[in-house]
């Protein structure tokens, strides 16, 4: 389904087009539909404390937030952001009717389900210090989270994600669809698999670049070692120094926190990054090769 983690929510007058109020939230809105990743134009959204309609979006210093109507009508309009309020650098005004109207696509914005002590918590919604499971059920500490910024318009397909559809894995993993970059690892029958690997043209398949946003933020999660952890209940890797952190736009954060180079020891299990190395058991229960 399509959700979007809300950290902040500025509130405007639909009669003078101001803005009312802001403050950090802490909701998920949802349209309730299987297999969705966009709010269309006036859709019905699910809100714990009351109605609410997309009606559009608007840019914020570079990026697009999705913006809801309350009540509908006249109610109140709201612009809804992943980030807290202190990030946050809200209009003084909303010019009303919204000039952008299109759909808007929260398949990264909504985050991956990480699994914690205390539930899910989406991707991006998680900080240095949080602790995080394994999927041997310890808790480890988030060293940091590094986070790659990648604009459609410069992106080729190589930059395609991967969607790992619900129970594409098996014993129904991932629980609800899960969305990766190609070279990130899966753990299966003690295998680190690159998603792209896994790519079987049903339910585990590359998402077109006609359907991501303009822009969008991928989230790498550092521990101390090299983990395992839950994402929407599947295994998952840990960042390791299979990519350089300089590809993440908050590099600098990671020098003044531990210097240019922090070793992380890779783990022991096979790593494969393409599907012709995938032991035939596990390609023929996952389909891999036998798409039309």
């Amino acid at each position: 389904m399509a959700s979007y983690f809300v950290s902040s929510t500025a509130q405007y007058s639909s009669s003078t087009q101001t803005l009312i109020g802001a403050f950090d939230d802490d909701v998920i809105l949802s349209d309730g539909k299987p297999g969705e990743t966009t709010f269309e134009l006036n859709e019905a959204l699910a809100h714990p404390q009351t109605d609410v309609q997309y009606k559009g979006k608007v840019v914020i210093d570079g990026i697009e937030y999705p913006v809801f109507q309350t009540g509908f009508g006249n109610g109140v309009y709201l612009i809804a952001s992943y980030k807290p309020l202190a990030e946050m650098n809200f209009p003084a005004s909303l010019t009303l009717p919204l000039a952008d109207t299109s759909s808007f696509t929260v398949c990264f914005a909504a985050g991956t389900g990480i699994a914690t002590p205390n539930g899910e918590r989406a991707v991006e919604t998680l900080a240095i210090g949080d602790g995080i499971l394994t999927a041997d059920g310890r808790c480890v500490e988030v060293i940091w989270i590094g986070r790659q910024i990648v604009q459609k318009i410069f992106a080729g397909d190589r930059m395609m994600p991967v969607r790992i559809r619900a129970g594409a894995l098996g014993e129904g993993l991932p629980h609800s669809d899960l969305t990766v970059t190609a070279d990130h690892a899966l753990i299966l029958d003690g295998l680190a698999i690159n998603a792209g690997a896994l790519v079987n043209g049903s339910s585990i398949d590359w998402v077109p670049l006609a359907e991501l946003p303009e822009r969008v933020t991928y989230y790498h999660i550092e521990t101390e070692g090299h983990d395992v952890i839950l994402a929407n209940g599947a295994a998952a890797e840990t960042y390791v120094d299979y990519v350089g952190r300089q590809a993440f736009e908050n590099y600098a954060e990671y020098v003044a926190l531990y210097g240019e180079r922090r070793l992380i020891t890779e783990a022991p299990w096979p790593r494969i990054s393409s599907p012709r190395f995938l032991p035939p058991a596990l390609k023929a229960r996952l389909g891999i090769g036998t798409a039309a």
